[in-house]
Order: structure tokens, then C-alpha cells, then sequence
């Protein structure tokens, strides 16, 4: 049983089932609490950068308070099982990477090994090797001249003279 049971359940009921994925994400919520000292971000407070979109992604959302929504959970898709966190009011920030497994375990090993198994032996602790992502912002909106959705117009294109959103757009390349 994980010494923190609560935090355990809410973050079950909040992703719909136990796996070991959940587990990582709760262990390195534990990790950034314990290290960091975060507590659970209202705002922009803090921000975790996650490297992956798996189960753990689930846990960071509702035991940290960053989400996609609130733009303090930003997804950056390199498949590792990486998270960096960030205090955003001392720039602050902490990568915590899950180290490989030494020994095959089934899934429900490999679940209780990472419930139970002491911080520094799931992650390696480093130093994040970017800096905390600016804020959310609010950008205008652009009504793509192809298909008439709205679209930021961060996110816009120019195409044979018309603006269009990505959608749209059709991406030239020369194969490099």
C-alpha cells in the first residue's frame, strides 16, 4: 500500500483505473512536492513541462492543479518519462526523469515497486535544460478563409494570399 493513499485513490478516480504509468506520475508529483516544496498551482503558480502524454500526465493534472487548459501544463513530445517543474515566481525548476527498470516485473510488480520504492530509486534528479515557459497568453482570432473556423493567429498560415488555419494549410516540402 502507498504510504499516501489518498493522493493514490484521487488520482485513480480521476484517470479511471491502477497502472504502473499513474504510479510514475503520482511518485514524481511526491517528488517535485518534496524537493520543491509545490503545492497545488490556482493559477500559473506552477508549471510542469511533461515530455510525454501517458497515464502519469493524468496524475500532474489533479494533484498539482496544472492543466492544458489553465496553460501551466505544457506538453513538449520528446516520449521520455520526463517532467520538469517549475516555480514560476522564483524560476526555480527541478527535471525529474524515471530511471530504466533493472529487473523485468509484471505490471502489478512494476506498480508496487514504483508506489514503494524510495524516490532516488525510480528518478534521477537533474537540472532543467530550458527555462520556465512564459505565461499563457490571450491571442486574437483569424476566421480561416478555407473552411471559416475561428483559429489564433499564432496558429495561422498565409496560403496562395489567404489566411487559413493548419488544418488548411498545405505544408510544401522539397524532402528535407
Amino acid at each position: 500500500m502507498y504510504q499516501n493513499q489518498a493522493e493514490w485513490e484521487k488520482a485513480v478516480e480521476f484517470h479511471g483505473h491502477e497502472c504502473p504509468g499513474l504510479a510514475i506520475g503520482v511518485r514524481a508529483v511526491e517528488a517535485a512536492k518534496t524537493k520543491m516544496g509545490i503545492t497545488f498551482s490556482k493559477d500559473e503558480e506552477i508549471v510542469c513541462v511533461t515530455e510525454n502524454d501517458a497515464c502519469g500526465v493524468d496524475a500532474i493534472q489533479v494533484l498539482t492543479g496544472c492543466s492544458l487548459g489553465k496553460g501551466n501544463l505544457i506538453y513538449r513530445g520528446t516520449g521520455k518519462q520526463a517532467f520538469t517543474f517549475f516555480k514560476r515566481k522564483t524560476g526555480e525548476g527541478l527535471r525529474i526523469v524515471l530511471k530504466p527498470f533493472r529487473i523485468e516485473m509484471d505490471r502489478e510488480q512494476r506498480q508496487e515497486f514504483i508506489l514503494n520504492a524510495s524516490l532516488e530509486e525510480i528518478f534521477d534528479f537533474k537540472a532543467p535544460h530550458f527555462s520556465v515557459p512564459e505565461k499563457a497568453r490571450i491571442f486574437s482570432s483569424i476566421i480561416c478563409e478555407i473552411c471559416g473556423e475561428a483559429v489564433p493567429e499564432h496558429k495561422a498560415r498565409i496560403q496562395d494570399g489567404k489566411k487559413v488555419c493548419l488544418d488548411c494549410f498545405k505544408e510544401y516540402s522539397r524532402g528535407w
